[in-house]
């Protein structure tokens, strides 16, 4: 072969060795990872009415009322995730009715009806401020609850106002109590 051949075939020989090095190492301009997204769902809520606010007998045009702190007042009980905050919402009625709904009576809450017990007594007469929260509005809870171990205890007080001419017989309305975690 003639010396030029051979350097031909030698320079492309060099530039395939060459080639095949680089071909071999890969460069990575970018990389991936994996991550992962977590949650724990808590325990739901379980709302029960442990007593109805319950007026007893009640005379025609005399107003009687119920403390929030007296046997006879309405009780709730709230259990869930234990130290999660709550939030609390009352339906109220404006009146009681008879059964057949030939009348009426009225009820009212005051805005300083409803005892909040973070430590679920369930004795409205044996609450104490320390335990809760004292004389909220039942209209406007602003209080947000913390669910104490056994759970929370509401204490609703209130007040009938029967008429003059009030017909005789059993008196009935709902009281919806609404909560939901606020999350904190």
């Amino acid at each position: 072969m003639h010396k030029q051949s051979r350097t031909k075939i030698s320079g492309i020989l060099v530039i395939a060795i060459a080639l095949m090095a680089f071909m071999g190492t890969s460069v990575n301009a970018q990389d991936v990872a994996t991550g992962s997204a977590t949650a724990t769902l808590v325990v739901a809520l379980t709302v029960a009415s442990g007593a109805a606010l319950a007026f007893g007998n009640v005379y025609q045009g005399v107003t009687k009322a119920i403390a929030n702190t007296d046997a006879a007042a309405g009780i709730f009980n709230v259990t869930g995730l234990e130290d999660a905050v709550l939030a609390i919402y009352f339906q109220l009625p404006d009146y009681l009715a008879t059964a057949t709904g030939d009348d009426r009576m009225v009820i009212s809450f005051s805005s300083t009806d409803l005892n909040i017990d973070t430590t679920a007594a369930g004795a409205p007469a044996g609450f104490v401020a320390a335990n809760g929260w004292i004389d909220e509005d039942p209209h406007n809870v602003t209080s947000s609850a913390d669910i104490g171990s056994g759970g929370v205890d509401l204490y609703l007080g209130g007040r009938v106002i029967p008429s003059v001419d009030q017909t005789a017989g059993a008196y009935t309305g709902d009281i919806i109590l609404t909560v939901a975690y606020t999350g904190s």
